[in-house]
């Protein structure tokens, strides 16, 4: 799983810049940095102060140095570089064209219904996917944290593919009734939309950590919701990536669709 996600940064650079590009972005190198940082970076921070907890305890579940340094390896030596081949050529190729011609000058957003306002309809998108998975998520933190065996993975990659589909339906949906509100401030908030699934996934951790297990040394208790959080991170930038292409596949194929004389 290390060494797809290390040779994926091909991959993300290529999108990453392509995406950029698009949006009439210059510094391609500043964008690529990013791309080969940002996600890591917080996951190794989280990830090392565990891990220095755990030494700490003198305990033998720590990850040697060793691993660490291969870690960091695979990091710097192939991922970072990697995505920076990727952005390179992403970059060169033409940028993607919009259907339409958008204005130079900015429409004015008028006032929006109170069930249209940002913090509420983020909300409120994040259930659906996570109400997708909220059964199966109970038996994977199970088998997680109780050493109980998981065996149903066909099942499980089903559950995927409902996230998957639950994520690009409810964006779409609040997409569309922004755009009607003339709201074109889509793109962040289409992002945040299925995202803030995660954050009910980390909530239900909680109340999972206090309900069904029973931990009470404070150092087991970080432990478990560091790592939960680095859960939840990863599940948030999965979904929000997912409602953020959806949401560009339907503007674009939307305005595709609008005849100008």
């Amino acid at each position: 799983m290390l060494l797809l996600w290390v040779f994926m940064g091909l991959f993300a650079g290529y999108a990453s810049s392509r995406l950029y590009k698009m949006f009439k972005g210059s510094e391609w190198k500043k964008i690529a940095l990013r791309t080969a940082l940002v996600f890591p970076a917080i996951v190794s921070a989280i990830f090392f102060v565990l891990n220095a907890l755990i030494w700490g305890q003198k305990s033998s579940g720590a990850v040697p140095f060793g691993t660490m340094f291969a870690l960091i390896f695979l990091w710097f030596g192939i991922s970072v570089p990697l995505v920076f081949v990727g952005s390179y050529v992403g970059f060169r190729k033409p940028a993607i064209e919009n259907p339409v011609k958008t204005n130079k000058i900015p429409r004015q957003i008028p006032e929006q219904a109170w069930y249209m306002n940002p913090i509420f309809s983020i909300l409120i998108g994040g259930i659906l996917p996570f109400g997708a998975v909220f059964i199966e998520l109970f038996f994977v933190l199970t088998s997680i944290w109780l050493n109980q065996f998981y065996y149903i993975f066909g099942f499980l990659f089903l559950v995927f593919i409902i996230l998957i589909v639950t994520c690009a339906e409810i964006t779409i949906v609040l997409c569309y009734f922004q755009l009607c509100s003339e709201d074109y401030l889509w793109w962040w908030r289409s992002y945040l939309t299925s995202g803030s699934s995660a954050l009910y996934l980390f909530l239900y951790a909680t109340f999972y950590f206090f309900t069904k297990l029973e931990i009470t040394k404070l150092v087991s208790a970080i432990l478990y919701f560091g790592y939960m959080l680095i859960a939840s991170y990863a599940f948030f930038v999965v979904t929000g990536t997912i409602g953020f292409y959806a949401c560009f596949w339907f503007t674009r194929l939307i305005y595709s669709s609008v005849k100008i004389d």
